[in-house]
């Protein structure tokens, strides 16, 4: 949804008492907008394909130094790298929007409620549930 003329004001002096105020924080922030967030989505893709490939061919290859398959370790370095690259590039995109500006996250975002007809939750629920069962036991 786009902003209205007011809004898209209100967000130009608020950029720019930002760079008024703070301009070394103001161009960090302006460098790590959410575009960045899918640069190394390739570069992941590309790794990972590498690393499988590393992996098989260590184990297919005879080249065993020592009895050990060298290659395949470093098949699954190149996998584990890419996993790590992964997840270090996507904060934003694993948040969807559920956390709140001061970083605290949003009760029941993201997930179906769980409060029966009673109001009571479904932790307290099977609590109660629990319980009684170890109560009528013999």
């Amino acid at each position: 949804m786009p902003l209205s003329e007011h809004e898209q004001r209100m967000l130009k002096e608020i950029e720019s008492a930002l760079y008024a105020d703070d301009p070394k924080f103001a161009s960090s922030v302006r460098k790590t907008g959410s575009t960045g967030a899918r640069r190394p989505a390739g570069l992941v893709v590309a790794l990972a394909i590498l690393g499988v490939a590393l992996l098989i061919g260590g184990l297919a290859l005879d080249f065993k130094p020592g009895g050990f398959p060298v290659l395949s370790l470093v098949g699954f370095l190149v996998m584990f790298a890419a996993g790590v690259l992964a997840l270090r590039s996507t904060p934003a995109q694993r948040t969807h929007g559920l956390k709140r500006p001061g970083g605290a996250r949003v009760p029941g975002a993201g997930r179906a409620s769980t409060k029966s007809a009673d109001g009571r939750s479904y932790s307290s629920r099977m609590e109660d549930r629990f319980r009684r069962r170890f109560d009528q036991e013999p």
